[in-house]
């Protein structure tokens, strides 16, 4: 046997074993890993409250949002000073400042007329009651509000197409944002991941690199690609390692880390609709991790209200003693656990699944979305909003009741909050995202709907003492 051939068939053993492993040998979509209990953790019949105030009003279908952070030296936000700019006191990416996903473009022309439109606001958190102006950037580019404590960070809008940076590259026309369900930041070396949406769950999906000036990656090292990875044009070539492909909506996503073939590059986990895990890595473009029904799919999916937003899910990633993503399943009451490990020929060595198990919870109600409860900020490879730190808990934040539960990483419940506004219910108004502030001692939530006693119908953030 050549050593080729037996580079190959150790690749194809590791990998069936990883499948096996991950209980995709017979049949995919099935519960991974028979036999593994699920963890259950126990009812919480009188739950506190904890009562936000308000920080922004007037966001079109709230979602996905995240704190900036600071950028550690050694990555380009930090050290090329053109980029470093952006992040000075009072600019759009400014660490102390949040991006919000929102389903308009507050004014800004639309890039791709069969697209949704959708944004990314970066917003001054120390805000109160912001009222964000509806057309404030119809100029299209980065436009600020109300003495710059509003922003547009990126929009689905021609100022921010992968071409301007990347003319060549097969997805030249899409934008760094379109209707956006997710957002996961590499604070340790790298930029901005936005998840999009573009044509629904049922469509095609995207995922982006995006730089400070909120387009897809500039001095791009895939020409193909750029900074835009979309439906199935942007595999890694000319063959995938795992197949894979971001073929409907992408829907939650998580910086993994540094690949492990050894180039250092950042890849990152992208959720699919169909309940699909991929992987994306800023070289060598995307390939899979775990097929269609992994995870619960979104696909088909509705909140029941025509105006409501898109459901999406929360995605976090612990990184030691072992690498698992934790992944929300709002169908389905749970929180989905993919454990990782790493396999495949040599210099194209990819993150495999390694068995998953599932976290129920009658504490659990629609949960759509998960934060850590202390965000990795020092690590170098691992600094993101969606890191864990080692051994942390985190927060599953509800729309089916209100309420952000605090959960151990084993399933075992630490506490439940209802939220509340100035000591009142939210009333119609829905949770629809949460993020961590990077000392811990913060919680921001998206809602969508209108808040009690409000004329404002479109939705907002909230923040709220961690707990």
């Amino acid at each position: 046997m050549s050593a080729t051939d037996s580079t190959k068939t150790k690749f194809e053993l590791s990998r069936r074993q990883a499948l096996v492993a991950f209980g995709l040998a017979g049949a995919a979509g099935v519960e991974a890993v028979r036999g593994t209990p699920s963890a259950f953790a126990t009812d919480h019949i009188d739950v506190p409250s904890i009562s936000g105030r308000v920080v922004a009003i007037g966001i079109p279908g709230a979602s996905a949002l995240a704190p900036v952070g600071t950028f550690l030296p050694g990555g380009p936000i930090h050290d090329k000073p053109e980029l470093a700019a952006f992040t000075q006191p009072g600019r759009v990416c400014d660490p102390t400042r949040i991006l919000v996903g929102s389903t308009s473009n507050f004014g800004a022309p639309k890039a791709n007329a069969d697209q949704a439109a959708g944004s990314f606001l970066s917003i001054d958190p120390s805000g109160a009651d912001l009222a964000v102006p509806g057309r404030f950037a119809d100029s299209g580019g980065q436009a600020s509000a109300l003495g710059g404590a509003v922003q547009l960070y990126s929009a689905q809008s021609p100022n921010w197409r992968n071409g301007v940076y990347t003319p060549g590259a097969v997805t030249a026309d899409q934008t760094a944002v379109a209707n956006p369900l997710g957002m996961s930041i590499n604070n340790a070396f790298g930029r901005f991941w936005p998840a999009n949406a573009p044509y629904g769950l049922n469509g095609p999906g995207s995922s982006s690199i995006a730089d400070p000036d909120g387009r897809p990656l500039n001095n791009a090292l895939n020409p193909s690609t750029g900074g835009v990875y979309y439906d199935g044009v942007t595999g890694r070539t000319p063959t995938q390692v795992i197949a894979g492909a971001i073929a409907k909506a992408a829907v939650g996503t998580a910086l993994i880390g540094r690949s492990p073939d050894g180039s250092g590059r950042a890849v990152f986990a992208v959720v699919v609709a169909d309940g699909s895990v991929v992987q994306e890595h800023t070289v060598k473009a995307l390939d899979g991790i775990a097929p269609p029904g992994t995870v619960q799919p979104l696909v088909h999916r509705s909140w029941g209200r025509s105006r409501v937003p898109l459901p999406r899910l929360g995605v976090v990633l612990n990184y030691a003693p072992e690498l698992i993503l934790y992944v929300s399943q709002p169908f389905d009451d749970s929180i989905k656990v993919i454990r990782l490990t790493t396999g495949g020929p040599p210099g194209s060595e990819v993150f495999m699944p390694a068995g998953t198990r599932t976290i129920r919870s009658s504490s659990l109600d629609q949960p759509l979305d998960l934060a850590p409860v202390r965000i990795e900020t020092a690590h170098p490879d691992r600094a993101s909003n969606t890191t864990l730190q080692p051994n942390t808990d985190f927060y599953a934040c509800n729309r089916g009741n209100d309420t952000i539960v605090r959960m151990r990483q084993d399933g075992t419940v630490v506490a439940v909050r209802r939220v509340l506004l100035r000591h009142r219910s939210l009333g119609s108004a829905r949770l629809n995202g949460i993020a961590t502030s990077t000392d811990g001692s913060r919680i921001w939530v998206t809602f969508v709907g209108s808040l009690p006693g409000g004329h404002d119908q479109h939705g907002g953030v909230l923040e709220l003492p961690a707990f």
